[in-house]
């Protein structure tokens, strides 16, 4: 399952995205991931989930965002949940978005991880693959 947030810079998406994440750490067993475009969240998210930061791990296309999803769940199969901020601010455009959004949906069918996605545009930018994810 992927949900995606959209809305343009100030709306609250991150806001959203980190009380989203503090409750599911509350609520369920397995392990919670937040990756985030910088260093901004480190306060505000509770210290059982496993924060990252895009940019200090080399994260700049979504080819190796890919990568990187894949290899996080390698190495931990009991991730349940990803919670991605900033997706086309990570990987440095949004045209890329929906070819890795329905690689994303694929992943989360193939391994039960669900995923939560921001993403800074307005819901009226949204393509026919993002809207299948609002």
């Amino acid at each position: 399952m992927i949900k995606l947030i959209m809305g343009e810079k100030g709306t609250g998406k991150t806001k959203s995205l980190i009380e989203q994440v503090n409750n599911t750490a509350a609520s369920v067993s397995g392990n919670v991931v937040c990756i985030e475009s910088a260093a901004m969240m480190t306060y505000d998210i509770k210290p059982q989930v496993r924060l990252l930061n895009a940019k200090e791990n080399g994260i700049d296309s979504y080819e190796v965002f890919r990568g990187f999803v894949s290899g996080l769940y390698a190495g931990n199969y009991d991730i349940s949940h990803i919670f991605v901020d900033n997706l086309c601010k990570i990987c440095g455009n949004f045209e890329g978005a929906d070819e890795f959004l329905t690689w994303l949906d694929a992943f989360s069918t193939r391994s039960g991880v669900e995923f939560v996605v921001t993403v800074s545009a307005a819901e009226d930018k949204a393509t026919d693959v993002m809207k299948k994810y609002l």
